[in-house]
Formats: C-alpha cells, sequence, structure tokens
C-alpha cells in the first residue's frame, strides 16, 4: 500500500484535534473593537467555563485596571460583556444562568509577587444581577476553595422565573440555592427574595466530585468505611436524587490531598502541584456505558499505572507501563496521564511516552484495544504538562491555551497501521477501529478491501476476510438493535480455541484485571428513564450472560447440521421434506430481502442460479440464530426477531458481493470471464485467488455465499488453473462441480483429447443423478450410448418380461428395415413408450428414435466403418 503522506512529507498523527474556539482569533478582535489596546496591555483573555449551551464564559484584564467577563456564542460567534468588576480581581469559579441574568462568581484573594500569583485562603462568592446590572449578593465568605455551577434544565416552559445554583466547597460538601427571580419595569429580572435564598444540602463527605454539565449529574467519591462512586441526577422540576452507587477498590487518599474538582471550570490561580489522586467519570447514552478512570502521579523513572473500571461490564483492567528513563523536567517532577473521552473508546495519554485507545465495548481482549508509543503516540498541540479537560460530544478544552477542539480519529493514520511491518495486534486494532467505530465511508471501505486483496494470505494471528466480514456485519445489526451486543459475534478471533500470543499481550504493558463490586441503581421507578433505564437493563442483561453457557452466537454451531445435509444433497434421495421445507423458507426470506434491484448494474454475475448447496446454508444459518436470539433475547418478541436474523443474512451475502464488485472493478474484468476456451490472465488470477481466499474464509467459519458463487469460482478455475491442478482442488473439495458450471463446460469446450479427457474427468467425479442429467448436454457418441442404455433399462423395467411377448409385432421398423435385432428392440420400446411415461421426457430428443440412431453409431465405430 502506498503512503501518500510520507512521499509528501506529510506526518500523521492517531488523534486529529480540530479547533473549534481560539481565545486570540475569536476573542481579541472583538474586545480590541471596542477598548483602546494602550490601556490594556497584554491581552490574555482566560477561560472560565462552558455552560450546556455551549457557550464559554472567560474574563480579561480591561482597561483602566478593571476585570472584565464575557461570553462567546458558538452558534453567532459573538462575544458579550456580561460583568467589569472595578478593580482587578482573581477569577477561580464562573457561572452564568441559562437566562443570562444572573452570574455566579468566586474570587479568590492574591497577592502578587515574583512575577506570578500565589493562592491564599480567602475565597468571597458572590451572585449578581446582570440583566441589568443591579445588585450583588454575597453567598460565601470562607477560607476554602469554592466552585459554582449553574443547571441547565431541558424545560418546556419559554420564561423560566427561577435559578438553581450548585455551590460545591473545598470542605466537601454541595449545596443547591433555589433562586427565585421576579420581573421589574418589564426588562428588569432581579431576585425575589436575595435574603432569604431557599438552600439544601446535596452531597457532603466527599473528596472528589464531578460536574457533567449536558446530562446535568453530579459525581462524587465518598469514603468513610470505603471507597464508593455515588451519582446525583437532576431533574428539570427543581428535584434531585442519588441514582447511583459503585463500591470502588481504589488507592487510599490521601487526608492531606485537597477535594478535588472536574468540570467544574478552570481556576488560573491554583496551585499547579497536584499529588493527589486523578479521577474522572465517563458516560456515554449512545453506547449504554460508564467509564471510571483513575490513576495516580507518575513520577520520572517510575511506571505508569492507571485504572478503568468498565462499570457496564462489571470489570476493571489496571494497566502498568514501563516508561523510557529520560531526564525530569525541572517543573514536572510528576505528571498526570490525561484521559479522553471519544464514545466508543477512553484515550489515555502520556505526552511524550504513550497513547492508549482502550475498547469500551469490547474490552475482553488487549487486540481490540490500541497501544502507541514514540512518535505514533505524539497528539498535536497536547504537550507535557498540559491541563486539559474532555468533555462531551468528543470536545477538548485546553483553558491554559484557551482553545477548545472536537477529537476524533484520524483514518489515514490508522490506514497505516495496516502495513505488514506493523505488529498484527495493531493491525487488528485498527481495522476493528475503522469497520466498527468509525462512520461508514465509502472510500476508507474501498481502501480496506484493496489493503485485502494486496495481503491476500491470512495472517498468523487472524484471517483478514473473516475479520472484515463479521465486524461489518456486527457494526450493521448493533445498529438496528442494541441488544445484540452480547449474542452477535464481532471477531474471528472469538472462534480460535487458543488465542495467539501476539494478541494477549501488549510489549512492555501488563494488564490485571478485577472484578467489580455491584453497582447499585437506586433511583425510584419513575426516575429510571433514558440512560438509567437503559444503563440498570445492560448491568441486568450482564449478569445474565455472566450465567449462561456461550452467550455469543458462534457460526460453526452450523456446520454439523451442514454436514449432514450435504451428504444428503450428494445422494438421489431426498432429505426429509419437513426440515428441508422449513430451510427453504428462510432462504426465500433472505433472497428476497437482497439487494437485487440494481442487478443490471453490477458485473459479478451473482444470484442468477439456484446454487441448493448455498440455499441450504443461508437457511441452516438463519435457523440456528434464530434459535439462538429466541433463547437468549425472547422480549423483543418472534417477528422482530425473525427480521433481525433474516437481515443479518441478507447483509452477509450483499457484503461478498459488494466486495467481490470492488475488486472486479479494480481488475477490470468483463463478461469474457465467463468464456471457459479462453485461458485466464494476470487479472483473473487475481481474482481467483481473492475468491478462493473469501471461500477459505466463509467456510473456515460456516458462513453461506452467494448462489452462484462456486459456479463462477469454478469457471474462473478451469481458466486459470492447469487442468490436474483444477481436478486437484475438486478432489480435495476446494471447488464445487455445480450443475451450471458442468453444463458449460459440457457445451463450451469442443471435444479435442485434452477436453474430452477433462469432461470425463469431472464426470466421473460427479454424483451418479447428476452425472445422469449433465452428461445429455455433452454431444458425445460415449454420452449418447449411455444415455440410451439408461433410457432402455427404465423403460424395460417398468414392466415385467412375460408381458411383452403380446405385444410384439414383427413388422419391420420403419427406420432400418434390414437390422432385425434392432428392429425387434426398437418395437418393445415403442410398446412401453405407449404404455408408460418416458423417463426422459425432459429431453425432447431422447426417444426410440435417439436409441435407434445411438446404437447404430455404436455398431459402426465398433466395426471401424466410423470414426468417433
Amino acid at each position: 500500500m502506498i503512503d501518500l503522506n510520507v512521499i509528501l512529507g506529510q506526518v500523521t498523527h492517531m488523534l486529529r484535534l480540530n479547533p473549534t474556539f481560539d481565545t486570540q482569533k475569536d476573542v481579541v478582535s472583538s474586545i480590541l473593537a471596542k477598548e483602546d489596546r494602550a490601556n490594556i496591555g497584554v491581552l490574555e483573555p482566560r477561560i472560565l467555563s462552558v455552560e450546556r449551551d455551549g457557550g464559554l464564559v472567560y474574563s480579561w484584564r480591561g482597561a483602566t485596571g478593571t476585570t472584565r467577563i464575557g461570553k462567546y456564542d458558538p452558534y453567532s460567534t459573538e462575544n458579550k460583556l456580561l460583568y467589569t468588576f472595578d478593580k482587578q480581581v482573581c477569577v477561580s469559579s464562573c457561572s452564568l444562568n441559562k437566562e443570562e441574568t444572573l452570574l455566579a462568581v468566586s474570587l479568590s484573594q492574591s497577592t502578587q509577587g515574583e512575577g506570578r500569583f500565589k493562592p491564599v485562603s480567602k475565597c468571597l462568592t458572590l451572585l449578581i444581577e446582570i440583566h441589568p446590572i443591579n445588585n450583588t449578593k454575597v453567598l460565601k465568605a470562607v477560607d476554602c476553595k469554592v466552585k459554582v455551577q449553574f443547571l441547565y434544565p431541558k424545560t418546556c416552559r419559554t420564561t423560566v422565573l427561577e435559578s438553581h445554583l450548585l455551590l460545591a466547597a473545598e470542605d466537601g460538601y454541595v449545596d443547591q440555592y433555589h433562586i427565585a427571580l421576579t420581573r421589574q419595569e418589564g426588562y428588569r429580572v432581579v431576585m425575589q427574595n436575595p435574603e432569604r435564598l431557599s438552600r439544601e444540602r446535596v452531597a457532603e463527605d466527599f473528596s472528589w466530585v464531578q460536574w457533567d454539565s449536558d446530562t446535568q449529574r453530579l459525581f462524587y467519591l465518598t469514603a468513610r468505611d470505603k471507597h464508593t462512586l455515588k451519582c446525583v441526577q437532576f431533574f428539570p422540576d427543581r428535584n434531585f436524587e442519588i441514582m447511583f452507587e459503585l463500591p470502588l477498590e481504589m488507592p487510599k487518599i490521601s487526608s492531606a490531598t485537597s477535594v478535588r474538582f472536574v468540570n467544574f471550570g478552570y481556576d488560573h490561580y491554583q496551585n499547579l502541584k497536584d499529588e493527589g489522586l486523578r479521577l474522572e467519570v465517563f458516560t456515554s447514552p449512545t453506547e449504554r456505558t460508564m467509564c471510571v478512570c483513575y490513576s495516580h502521579p507518575v513520577r520520572w523513572h517510575k511506571d505508569a499505572t492507571y485504572t478503568i473500571a468498565f462499570v457496564h461490564r462489571g470489570c476493571s483492567k489496571t494497566f502498568t507501563v514501563s516508561l523510557e528513563k529520560g531526564s525530569a523536567p525541572a517543573n514536572l517532577p510528576t505528571i498526570h496521564p490525561i484521559f479522553i473521552h471519544l464514545d466508543y473508546y477512553i484515550v489515555v495519554y502520556l505526552a511524550g511516552h504513550f497513547l492508549h485507545l482502550i475498547n469500551c465495548r469490547q474490552q475482553d481482549l488487549l487486540c481490540y484495544s490500541l497501544f502507541l508509543s514514540g512518535a505514533d503516540a505524539h497528539i498535536e498541540a497536547l504537550g507535557l504538562g498540559s491541563e486539559v479537560v474532555s468533555m462531551s460530544g468528543s470536545r477538548l478544552l485546553d483553558a491554559r491555551a484557551g482553545r477548545m477542539y472536537t477529537m476524533d480519529l484520524n483514518p489515514d493514520f490508522l490506514l497505516e497501521l495496516l502495513s505488514s511491518d506493523r505488529p498484527e495486534a495493531q493491525q487488528l486494532a485498527a481495522l476493528h477501529c475503522m469497520l466498527v467505530y468509525l462512520q461508514p465511508n465509502p472510500v476508507i471501505e474501498l481502501k480496506i478491501i484493496n489493503w485485502i486483496s494486496e495481503n491476500i494470505m491470512s495472517f498468523d494471528a487472524f484471517d483478514q476476510i473473516q475479520e472484515f466480514i463479521l465486524a461489518s456485519l456486527y457494526r450493521i445489526s448493533y445498529q438496528q438493535c442494541v441488544s445484540l451486543d452480547k449474542l452477535l459475534p464481532y471477531s474471528c478471533v472469538l472462534e480460535k480455541k487458543e488465542l495467539p500470543v501476539a494478541l494477549t499481550a501488549i510489549p512492555g504493558v501488563k494488564c490485571t484485571p478485577e472484578l467489580l463490586c455491584q453497582a447499585i441503581i437506586k433511583g425510584k421507578a419513575k426516575s429510571l428513564q433514558g440512560y438509567w433505564e437503559e444503563l440498570q437493563h445492560v448491568l441486568e442483561r450482564m449478569r445474565y450472560f455472566e450465567a449462561v453457557p456461550s452467550p455469543r452466537f458462534r457460526t460453526t454451531l452450523i456446520k454439523e447440521d451442514w454436514i449432514r445435509f450435504q451428504a444428503a444433497m450428494n445422494m438421489e434421495k431426498k432429505k426429509s421434506p419437513r426440515s428441508y421445507r422449513q430451510i427453504e423458507e428462510n432462504t426465500k426470506k433472505v433472497l428476497s430481502m437482497v439487494d437485487t434491484w440494481r442487478l443490471d448494474r453490477r458485473v459479478v454475475p451473482l444470484f442468477q442460479e439456484e446454487d441448493q448447496q448455498q440455499r441450504v446454508l443461508v437457511g441452516l444459518m438463519v435457523d440456528k440464530l434464530r434459535e439462538h436470539l429466541n433463547r437468549h433475547l425472547s422480549r423483543l418478541g418472534k417477528k422482530k426477531i425473525d427480521l433481525l436474523v433474516v437481515n443479518y443474512a441478507a447483509k452477509l451475502l450483499e457484503l461478498v458481493w459488494h466486495v467481490l464488485e470492488l475488486v472486479w472493478q479494480k481488475l477490470k474484468l468483463g463478461p469474457w470471464v465467463l468464456c471457459i476456451k479462453q485461458q485466464g490472465s494476470s487479472e483473473e488470477w487475481a481474482m481467483f485467488h481473492v475468491m478462493f481466499r473469501i471461500l477459505e474464509a466463509t467456510k473456515g467459519l460456516c458462513l453461506p455465499l452467494p448462489p452462484g458463487y462456486s459456479t463462477l469460482l469454478s469457471v474462473l478455475g478451469v481458466r486459470c488453473l492447469p487442468r490436474h491442478t483444477f481436478l486437484q482442488y475438486v478432489d480435495h473439495g476446494l471447488l464445487q462441480l455445480t450443475e451450471p458450471f458442468v453444463s458449460r463446460l459440457m457445451t463450451g469446450l469442443d471435444n479435442s483429447d485434452s477436453n474430452e479427457q477433462l469432461k470425463f474427468s469431472i464426470l466421473k467425479r460427479l454424483p451418479e443423478h447428476i452425472e445422469q442429467k449433465v452428461s445429455q448436454r455433452w454431444d458425445h457418441p460415449t454420452t449418447s450410448a449411455c444415455i440410451s442404455r439408461e433410457y432402455v433399462r427404465t423403460l424395460l423395467d417398468k414392466h415385467s418380461e412375460s408381458r411383452d411377448s403380446a405385444l410384439l409385432d414383427y413388422g419391420k421398423s420403419s427406420f432400418y428395415p434390414d437390422f432385425l435385432p434392432l428392429n425387434y428392440l426398437a418395437k418393445i420400446l415403442s410398446n412401453r413408450e405407449e404404455q408408460v411415461l418416458n423417463p426422459f421426457e425432459e429431453q425432447e430428443n431422447v426417444d426410440v428414435r435417439f436409441v435407434e440412431e445411438t446404437a447404430l453409431k455404436q455398431t459402426l465405430i465398433k466395426l471401424g466403418f466410423e470414426v468417433k
């Protein structure tokens, strides 16, 4: 695979950061338009918080020694001045209510020395009316840090005259203030009773607290007997409820360590020295996941250790990474890995060392996560010691740099990881990521298929064609019904009895799995809606799947029944009508759903014949998968399950057809491929190789192929392979002698000595009932003689010999009056034809006349009067 980035000298990285906000570009120009640059000096706006509506609240030092607070609207790209302090103050926390009528601010008293600000104990928390600017109320004046955050309830009401403010104190408690508002003079919005604000305690005795603005949830960690993670959900009707509790086996947190606030804005005046535990909780409503990530500071020349607790899976994994030795920067004796949430993945990043992309859905095996080090692990714009906050919607806030980004995985880099010089674990993880995580992209899909066709032989650790098929089907099915997550196969690796070492370990990384304590969903029945209802269902299903054996469907379960049906199909005697009828009905449903309406635009000739073997395999797969889903997912109902199963099989056939179409077009093949007379070209050989590997891959998984696949493969095989090699492929069951293929061979090749030998070799390899049927299409004396003998034998067996004498009339044959023995036989056969059905009635030219002509021709050949 040619890497254009290398040719052009461009460097790609795993994680792309796309800037969506920059204070220098989006704020400074607006400020300078309103203030005199000479009175400001160095203009450095500082991001204070990001509200639920996406608005960014920031501060800057204005003219004449003031401190100003403004808001940037990402939708209108406009800046708005909210409030001005008449002196320079240190804003440590700030929040704006949804209606933009109130501003909550925490100020840190600070002194200036040696060119930098140093924190002091005093903290003043204010509530300010800003529509218009009016009263200011002091909420707190304490000797500890205080964080403020307005709630942003989703409500249908257009006019809301009440705001709710969270006040989180470093002393280990969170209070909620209910602020009633009133309108005066038609436009002024003021607090109704500022001296007597309603207040209630939300949480207390915690050592860590995190605010989730998008979902309006508060997570906090208590440690009375043991560490317990709790979650408070805030509702639009001003109520709140503890919805979730999870006991955690975590390292002890030092009592000297101050409470850590996460997502409560950014304090530019805090002490950067941080010896405490770094902990973050990530939830995903689309993936129905909850991950708790924590780590201790990394000291230089020591290993980095971090833990991801997969709450939705009931387990955790602790990773220990050996770091490369190097000199420690003087200002950073310890550092923390950064946790970034990408919905389907958790990214753990330690600048200059490693980037670990951890799969949240398939966390069972390390090979479905991606570990990178060195230059591969670099993330542009995130250097050593960067303080960033991972936010919902795959956003990343770097408050110190004054920037916000959206993040996504770079498909070009993932494609680079497929190159042959990469470890197979990286190739598998990159392939799985592109097929399952990234949104469907025809360009990326084409590149993956090209990579498969150029690296067609199976790898040692996994089969890339099997992985492509199963992962693609898994993504399609999961989008239709997320409940299939634990039931459908997502990888070929799961079919292996023993996993290769290359897929079970990462060099330099130790992984320690543990079971989590059981999570408790505590909410009332009416509160269990949306995410919490889904999470409760996921936890219940997890416990169920842990108790039952083999919940994930294995395609190899079909193999035993498939072998039995194959044996029956090779015999003239048919299968039991009842079981075959059900399988045939399954197949009809699947084929009716296959996208064949653009058949005239397709270039690969499939779905144009019966192909009984593949029809049976399609029906069997539907039968087994339906039975499996009914056993484990009966709540969906039989009709829904039947639709899912039939669609799964149809998408499988379409997927194989789609791959063949792309490869066929790439090789620029045409309808001449179906002509058996000509020898195959190098392009046809390449197509045969790809199709043969697909056959090998699907056969290993016992998956069906589109009807007509075996015929097309055999046509390519007879064109591309030496004759003896072709017959060896047939003898080993690698190529199928389908009836359409043999018929095409019999009529398409002339009767030269080599072709005649090939035809006889093929005929003797066919089951008897198929041989009799196919041989009638070959115009050859030997086959004519066989047909005549079978015709005579079948016709004479209809009645006993004793009855023949009465029927004979010794008159001469109208065809050959001088050949008395033949005359006698023809008369017998003519009489039989009048009494019984012609055993070869489907062949218009097989009758008494045909027998007479064949017998005479064979006699002349035997006597040497006619050449064969």
